[in-house]
């Protein structure tokens, strides 16, 4: 792909989602993710494989639908109503609509099914894209009308989201998938604290991005696309591997990670809202997410080949993604910034 074409597709992105961002109307909250979505279409079709080509015909096709789905909501709470602006969604039929119509944007269960087949027929760089600055966009119009959306809906899916996310990665070999029923779970964890405290579905968005970037760097670099090639990646890059481990860790959540703050903040106010039940079950359904975090950790660290592999020499190869320190830096070192962020609260 052309420079100058990437570099348009790029700034169409950046452009998509900051309009969403910076909108109170429905009509621009609506054309900034229409932008969002014709811009990354391209970038998902460049490899010209079949399997791409599937990938970005299932993306079009679901992100078309919710797109539809929010305009209709957005409509018939205008008609209802006679307000278009964002704070504003006072119908509950619209409000039930709008709910599922970014459901179906994030890919939060039940309507999860085009994620892990959209992931597995990308390269690793669009479904770094795919799966971070494409959830800002839906997510942010999620937590700004959280207020108005009904908790009961929100919750059940939450909860599907995260039973779905443990359940569907137990059995994956391929790491672009474990990595899409990953996103599934944490959304989960998302969407079950915004109605209760929309800043802490923002921070675990936050520290799910930087988590979910360091990893998919990671395996960019080790050119690892299933479990197969990823137990080579010890005999050739040992110090990669070994942080690899502890991105692993964070992303399941385990103390003294950054993947550990979100979890302990949000299992705290779900509890503080006198709901030890479904904290419990939330608890528990961390772990299914934990188990395939640590098969991947397994894999990398015990099981070496009998003999050298005669893969690509990494660390011949020019590294350009410099980034990489700083971000399993960040996947394992912001929790003594705890006290300050329950200040801030």
């Amino acid at each position: 792909m052309s420079p100058y074409t990437l570099s348009m597709l790029l700034s169409s992105l950046a452009v998509g989602t900051i309009t969403t961002l910076s909108s109170y109307h429905w009509f621009m909250a609506w054309m900034g993710l229409e932008i969002n979505t014709l811009a990354i279409i391209p970038l998902m079709t460049k490899m010209h494989h079949p399997r791409a080509t599937e990938s970005a015909t299932k993306y079009f096709l679901t992100q078309a639908t919710a797109s539809a789905l929010i305009l209709f909501s957005t409509i018939m709470n205008a008609w209802m109503t006679g307000e278009w602006t964002i704070m504003s969604m006072n119908h509950h039929m619209s409000t039930t609509i709008l709910t599922i119509a970014l459901a179906i944007k994030l890919g939060v269960a039940p309507f999860h099914l085009w994620l892990p087949d959209v992931l597995q027929g990308l390269n690793m760089i669009t479904c770094l894209i795919l799966s971070t600055w494409q959830k800002l966009a839906p997510m942010a119009l999620l937590i700004l009308t959280s207020h108005q959306l009904n908790p009961n809906l929100l919750i059940m899916m939450a909860l599907a989201s995260m039973i779905v996310g443990g359940w569907g990665g137990l059995n994956q070999t391929q790491t672009r998938k474990i990595m899409a029923y990953s996103s599934i779970a944490h959304l989960g964890w998302m969407t079950m604290i915004v109605p209760f405290a929309p800043n802490l579905a923002l921070l675990a968005l936050l520290i799910y991005i930087i988590l979910t970037s360091s990893m998919f760097m990671t395996l960019m670099t080790l050119n690892s696309t299933n479990m197969n090639k990823l137990s080579t990646s010890w005999l050739k890059t040992p110090t990669l591997a070994a942080f690899t481990m502890i991105t692993l860790m964070a992303l399941g959540g385990l103390p003294p990670t950054s993947g550990f703050l979100p979890k302990w903040l949000i299992l705290q106010e779900m509890t503080k809202q006198h709901l030890n039940a479904l904290s419990t079950t939330m608890a528990m359904l961390a772990l299914l997410s934990l188990f395939f975090y640590l098969r991947l950790s397994y894999t990398i660290s015990m099981t070496s080949p009998p003999h050298i592999s005669n893969s690509n020499l990494t660390w011949r190869k020019k590294n350009n993604l410099q980034i990489i320190p700083m971000m399993i830096t960040l996947s394992a070192m912001l929790m003594p910034v705890t006290p300050t962020l329950l200040m801030m609260n």
